[in-house]
């Protein structure tokens, strides 16, 4: 296992969109591939060839073009709900990384664009084909791009465990859900 000083060194310089472009979970699962010689650190579009150049510094390497198997870099963009196309169905609301999309069932959702990374993972499984992605207007030299991808990184980092927290309370429920089932069997039984 590479160094988790050195993990958490690569992981601050990759752009915490959570996109999986890369072919990893995230970025910490890329970042861990990174430091284990697994992944190239060519494989991430949304950090582009400042974020190429960067992980290369870092790492004593050379700087290379992106892959294009992974995708081309893009100028930021944010998604953007078509509000009266909205059909509520949660979807986007499930696979936003991040948690920047509010809503409830059968009502209509919004995109809190201060908090979008631009991941594009909430646009496939609209079934309506009512979120689009909007470019934001970012300098290269933008002073809160990195504190941008810290928040963005404490955002999934939440979600993450509020996700997990839930499947071990739905476990202990169905746990004394069972348990209860079996003493009640266990009484009624002559």
């Amino acid at each position: 296992m590479p160094d988790s000083s050195l993990i958490e060194q690569i992981n601050n310089i990759l752009p915490q969109t959570q996109c999986r472009q890369c072919s990893f979970q995230g970025c910490k699962p890329y970042a861990t591939a990174i430091a284990s010689g697994i992944a190239d650190i060519n494989q991430c579009p949304p950090g582009g060839n400042d974020g190429i150049v960067a992980l290369a510094s870092l790492l004593g390497l050379d700087p290379k073009p992106l892959n294009p198997e992974y995708g081309q870099h893009k100028a930021k963009s944010v998604a953007f709900i078509i509000e009266q196309d909205c059909i509520g169905c949660v979807k986007c609301i499930a696979a936003c990384p991040v948690d920047a999309i509010l809503g409830a069932a059968k009502l209509m959702h919004t995109v809190i664009s201060s908090e979008c990374t631009g991941c594009e993972l909430c646009i496939a499984p609209c079934p309506v084909d009512c979120i689009v992605l909007l470019p934001l207007e970012h300098t290269v030299d933008d002073p809160l791009k990195y504190q941008s991808a810290q928040n963005a990184k404490k955002r999934y980092e939440a979600r993450c465990l509020r996700i997990e927290q839930e499947a071990i309370e739905k476990a202990l429920r169905a746990k004394q859900k069972r348990a209860a089932l079996e003493k009640m069997k266990l009484t009624s039984t002559p």
